[in-house]
């Protein structure tokens, strides 16, 4: 399911039969793997957007523990631009 949502994400138009074929051996069924794709497109937009107007988070974000911002951390870090606010 991950190898197909990373698929998705990064190269939609290189799904197959055989990637679908793959999922409903492993117990997918056919609302299953629209749903992933439909999960991994919309996460995948969310965060491009958010990326390309340069949002960065707020302070209650800021303020996790650092462990816990380094792993939600995906694409560019925060604050690359400055301080927030």
């Amino acid at each position: 399911m991950m190898a197909y949502a990373e698929k998705i994400v990064l190269n939609a138009y290189k799904i197959t039969p055989e990637d679908i074929d793959g999922l409903r051996a492993h117990g997918f069924s056919d609302a299953d793997i629209l749903d992933i794709a439909l999960a991994a497109a919309a996460r995948s937009f969310y965060s491009k957007v958010l990326d390309a107007i340069g949002a960065e988070p707020d302070e209650q974000y800021m303020e996790l523990q650092p462990e816990l911002r380094q792993t939600l951390i995906v694409g560019r870090p925060f604050g690359e631009r400055g301080p927030v606010g």
